[in-house]
C-alpha cells in the first residue's frame, strides 16, 4: 500500500510517497511529475547504502529509458564539508550535467543533506528528489534544508531548496542497524511531541510493532510524521516563525553532538536527550506540567538515551548553544512543551536555569 501526502510551498507543492517497494517504482513516478527520459540524472549515495540499493535503482532507470549516473560518498558525517562538495561538482560536471539535468538523493540525512545542497548550488540550482533509506531521513528529506557542516557548528553552510518529490521504500529500512532504527524514531517522537497529542498516544500503543518494522505500523508513522513537517513547512517555508518548532530538542541535542565529536552520539540520540532536557528546562521555567518523565518513557522504549552520561561540562554545551542559529542578539532561544503535543518558542533563557536543567538531565536534582 502506498501512502501519498502533498507539501505545499510557494512555488508549488511536491509529493512524499511512502510504501514498500517503490524503488522498483520510480521510473513511473519520475514520469508523473514530468520529467522525461531527456533529462540527465545523477544518483548521489554513499559506499554504505550504494552497494545494497544504487545498482537496483540505476538500472530500473536505464531499463526505462532514463540516462543516469552514480556518484558515491564515504558514509557518515565527515562527507558534510565544502571540500566534498567541491569534489562533487566536479563529478557533475564531467558526467555532462547541465542546467536541464537533476540529482537524486538516495541514502539517509547526511546524503540527502549533501546531495541537496549540491543541488541547490550546481549551476546556481537543478532539481533533485530524495530517496531516503533511513528512518531518521523522514524528516530531513522534507522541507528543502540543506546544507553541509563548519567545524564549528552543524549545518551552518546551506540552503532552502525544495525537492521535487519524496520517495520512501519502508523495505530499505530492514538493512539499518538496531542502533540507526531507534535513532530515526527520536524525529518521529519529536514531530507527535510538537504538534499531535493524539500521534504521541499512537506511538505509545504501537512500540511493539514499530520497532518490528512492521510495513504498515511504519508507514502510517512516517506518513503522520511527515504530515507533521509538511503542515509546518507550508506555512513556513523559510523558518521565519513557525518552522523554528521543528527544532525541539536540537538546541540541546546540536550542542552535544558538536561537543562530544560528530559519530559519539548518533542525530537521533543526541535529540532524543536534548527534547528530555528541554522538557526539563520548560519545566523549571514553570511554562507546563509534568512532561519530562512520559518524553522520556517514550524515548526509552525505542532504546534511546535520555539522561547525559557523557563526560561534558556546562560551559562547553552553553558555549555551543551561543552558537545556535535561533540565537538574537546574544540571547539564547529554546523551543519549549507547553504540553504534550504542544510548543513554544521561548527566548531570553537565563544560563542558570539551563545549567539546572542540565543537572538534571545528568540525574541530578528532582525529576
Amino acid at each position: 500500500m502506498i501512502k501519498t501526502l502533498q507539501v505545499q510551498t510557494r512555488e508549488g507543492s511536491y509529493p512524499i510517497h511512502i510504501g514498500a517497494g517503490l524503488h522498483g517504482c520510480l521510473p513511473d513516478l519520475l514520469q508523473e511529475i514530468g520529467w522525461n527520459r531527456e533529462r540527465r540524472l545523477m544518483l548521489v549515495t554513499d559506499d554504505q547504502v550504494g552497494p545494497l540499493y544504487g545498482e537496483y535503482v540505476i538500472q530500473g532507470l536505464k531499463d526505462h529509458g532514463f540516462q543516469a549516473s552514480c556518484l558515491t560518498v564515504p558514509a557518515g558525517e565527515g562527507s558534510k564539508k565544502l571540500s566534498q562538495l567541491e569534489e562533487m561538482v566536479g563529478d557533475c560536471l564531467q558526467a555532462g550535467l547541465d542546467r536541464s539535468s537533476a540529482i537524486l538523493a538516495l541514502g539517509g540525512g547526511v546524503v540527502g543533506d549533501l546531495a541537496g545542497f549540491l543541488a541547490a548550488s550546481y549551476m546556481r540550482g537543478i532539481p533533485f528528489i530524495q530517496l531516503p533509506t533511513t528512518l531518521l531521513a523522514h524528516d530531513s528529506s522534507v522541507g528543502g534544508k540543506v546544507g553541509v557542516n563548519h567545524p564549528l557548528g552543524k549545518n551552518m553552510i546551506g540552503a532552502f531548496h525544495q525537492p521535487s518529490m519524496v520517495v520512501f521504500d519502508v523495505n530499505t529500512l530492514n538493512t539499518l542497524p538496531e542502533r540507526e532504527v531507534a535513532s530515526g524514531y527520536a524525529e518521529v517522537v519529536k514531530h507527535a511531541l510538537i504538534r499531535d497529542a493524539d500521534f504521541v498516544c499512537w506511538l505509545e500503543e504501537r512500540v511493539d510493532s514499530l520497532r518490528r518494522l512492521e510495513p504498515d505500523s511504519v508507514s502510517e508513522a512516517i506518513w503522520r510524521g511527515c504530515a507533521v513537517k509538511g503542515e509546518v513547512v507550508s506555512q513556513d517555508e523559510k523558518e521565519a516563525g513557525l518552522r523554528a518548532i521543528l527544532n525541539y530538542g536540537h538546541t540541546i541535542g546540536h550542542a552535544l553532538e558538536a561537543t562530544a565529536g560528530y559519530g559519539v552520539l548518533t542525530h537521533g540520540e543526541a535529540v532524543a536527550i536534548g527534547m528530555v532536557g528541554e522538557a526539563m528546562l520548560a519545566e523549571e521555567l514553570g511554562l507546563c506540567p509534568p512532561v519530562s518523565e512520559r518524553t522520556a518513557r517514550l524515548l526509552s522504549s525505542f532504546g534511546l538515551p535520555t539522561r547525559l552520561t557523557l563526560e561534558i561540562a556546562d560551559e562547553e554545551l552553553l558555549e555551543r548553544m551561543r552558537r545556535d542559529k535561533k540565537v538574537k542578539q546574544g540571547r539564547l532561544t529554546f523551543i519549549l512543551p507547553r504540553e504534550v503535543g504542544c510548543v513554544d518558542r521561548i527566548g531570553g533563557v537565563e544560563e542558570a536555569v539551563i545549567r539546572r536543567a542540565l543537572d538534571r538531565l545528568r540525574g541530578g536534582g528532582e525529576g
